[in-house]
């Protein structure tokens, strides 16, 4: 039988100590993850680094606006004064 996987690829890693798991478990614990959610963090920080997340994008805007213009804060960021 030829299986697939719909989705984002998965990972299995065998061969790990024991002590290895709980220590990650329990860092799992103290971070209110999952020891999946934990695995998937530690992951995303190695290959990308601590600050980095893959999940939430970032997305910059600037603004160039001429001092004399007239522009208030809701004309150029439409966003209400928040």
């Amino acid at each position: 039988m030829i299986g697939y996987h719909i989705g984002m690829p998965a990972l299995h890693i065998r061969n790990v100590d024991d002590a290895v798991i709980s220590a990650l478990k329990k860092r799992a614990r103290e971070s209110n993850r999952s020891l999946e959610g934990e695995l998937r963090e530690i992951l995303r920080e190695a290959a990308f680094g601590s600050a980095a997340s893959v999940s939430e994008p970032v997305t910059i805007y600037t603004v160039s606006v001429p001092s004399d213009s007239s522009y208030g804060r809701e004309d150029i960021y439409d966003d209400s004064g928040r």
